[in-house]
């Protein structure tokens, strides 16, 4: 029986070292890649600047350049090449370059145009451990734009330097939402209680859509008042700021009545479920539209933290948010 259990310990440290020894050439292999890379766009463009291309050579650097080092395999295509040399151009110091990420997670990040994008999904890919599909979905969504344009100008420049950082209860909010993944058509009809089906057949995506911290805890969430019963839709706990986060879907336009209705439920949360260190509450209302000026007055003179935000069922525009983004600049400046 001890030479079993001996066995067993001997066979789990093997295992341990395997694992760690194949972990630490992952890392190497990728800091190597990196630095790979980068050196050999830092050659292309100093070929570039040194004035050794004739003109009519010049547009074809990379294409000639991809047919010499066919060889090497794909990663040396002229797709490939173009991102090596915007590599270097864009972290012309390769200390720079984090050794957490991937060459793939860096192909994803040099496609952003926006400087400040681009800074804020390499900080977030570290700072959340993106995976490249994860990397790529955000992009799509435009998170960054969606996140900074609740903010001012100190604090988007904030948000491209360091990422989201979970501090306030407003820092969850985004505007809009994008719930894309529930693949649900734009004019399809549905109700409130199928969209919330929807989401929690899709909990994992809602989650990564929430962002960091959030812990599912129950849905149609039960409150019950003189023999009347209320229900939220979803109620998660946020590790971070450590309190409960109240979510009610709405269908069309939120008014007056869901506000005192989820201000209703909050009071409850933190006379009824709140335990010690547990913080105030979060009720989050989420619909397809919003009065700016009605719900301004509809929240005006309420303690609890609520918000209303839009969602939406499909990716958004690029070029509009974009624009209000460089408005949102501009006028800061102003």
């Amino acid at each position: 029986m001890a030479e079993l259990v001996n066995y067993r310990n001997l066979a789990q440290e093997i295992n341990h070292i395997l694992k760690t020894g194949q972990n630490k050439a992952a890392v190497s292999v990728n800091i190597l890649l990196l630095q790979t890379y980068w050196q050999i766009g830092q050659k292309i463009v100093e070929f570039e600047q040194k004035g050794n291309l004739k003109a009519e050579y010049g547009s074809e650097l990379l294409k000639n350049l991809a047919l010499e080092l066919r060889n090497y395999g794909k990663g040396f295509s002229r797709s490939n090449l173009t991102y090596m040399r915007l590599l270097y151009i864009k972290y012309p110091k390769s200390e720079t370059l984090s050794h957490k990420l991937s060459w793939s997670h860096y192909f994803e990040i040099l496609k952003v145009d926006n400087d400040l994008a681009r800074n804020f999904y390499e900080k977030q890919c570290i700072n959340e451990n993106w995976s490249v599909r994860e990397l790529r979905r955000q992009k799509n969504s435009m998170l960054f734009e969606r996140l900074a344009l609740s903010k001012d100008k100190e604090g988007i420049l904030k948000l491209s330097s360091h990422g989201q950082a979970i501090i306030n209860p407003g820092d969850l909010i985004k505007e809009p939402y994008v719930l894309e993944f529930l693949n649900i058509p734009e004019h399809f009809s549905y109700s409130e209680l199928e969209l919330e089906q929807k989401i929690i057949e899709n909990l994992q995506h809602f989650i990564l859509e929430l962002g960091k911290g959030f812990a599912f805890i129950k849905r149609q969430f039960r409150i019950s008042f003189d023999s009347r019963h209320h229900y939220v839709h979803l109620v998660f706990y946020h590790r971070i700021l450590k309190c409960f986060v109240l979510i009610d879907l709405k269908i069309g336009e939120a008014d007056h009545a869901d506000v005192g209705q989820m201000n209703m439920y909050l009071n409850y949360f933190r006379t009824e479920e709140n335990v010690e260190g547990d913080n105030e509450p979060i009720g989050i209302i989420l619909s397809t539209e919003k009065n700016s000026v009605k719900m301004e007055y509809a929240l005006g003179g309420i303690s609890n933290q609520l918000f209303i935000s839009k969602y939406q069922l499909y990716l958004p525009q690029k070029e509009e948010l974009q624009r209000e983004l460089e408005r949102l600049l501009d006028s800061d400046n102003n």
